[in-house]
């Protein structure tokens, strides 16, 4: 969970973007950073794998105000898409604040979405959390395609905690400010003692 740097008056949050192999977990975090100014944020930092990045950075975003007179650090963090860098995977879940789960909205990928769902689930579990305590956006992204699946579709399969969901179209920038927004504000709310809807 978020931890305090006294010296700098921060309070430091960590956001997880979870989620299947090549569903837009990567292009959310670049099109923050990109859209994040610079004296705000710090380096992108990539671990390059085979198969696929891990990134992550943090920034302080200038409207969000204090939470008793400490600023608000966010910390940002893909996990690789693969199963077989699920080590990796609970590595960065440690500490979280929140999380979200970028879902494929195509229809062939619907069953890696369940997969990794689970693996959230299990991964959350394995480390003490409860899944339904911790902020959530799901977003569906990749909304643009047209072997998307619906709307109804997606939210029956992968939304049984009835997290907030957001259309996205990462690649555009579609649906990703507003996925960030959503579980920022939840997460302030939980650090102010309010629950996390």
């Amino acid at each position: 969970m978020s931890f305090i740097n006294y010296n700098a008056k921060e309070m430091h949050c960590k956001i997880v973007y979870y989620g299947p192999s090549l569903g837009g977990k990567t292009t959310n975090i670049q099109w923050i950073y990109q859209k994040t100014a610079s004296d705000q944020k710090t380096k992108l930092v990539a671990i390059d794998s085979d198969v696929e990045r891990t990134l992550f950075f943090d920034f302080l975003p200038m409207n969000v105000g204090d939470i008793r007179g400490y600023k608000t650090r966010f910390h940002l963090y893909s996990v690789p898409g693969q199963v077989v860098y699920d080590a990796s995977r609970k590595l960065i879940l440690k500490g979280i604040d929140g999380v979200i789960f970028v879902a494929d909205s195509q229809i062939e990928r619907m069953d890696e979405n369940l997969e990794a769902l689970k693996n959230l689930e299990r991964n959350l579990e394995q480390q003490g959390y409860d899944i339904r305590e911790i902020p959530m956006v799901m977003q569906y992204n990749k909304r643009d395609l047209p072997n998307a699946a619906s709307l109804a579709e997606l939210r029956m399969a992968l939304n049984r905690y009835n997290a907030p969901e957001v259309e996205g179209c990462a690649s555009e920038g579609k649906g990703v400010e507003e996925s960030l927004k959503i579980v920022s504000k939840s997460i302030l709310n939980v650090l102010k003692g309010g629950s996390n809807i």
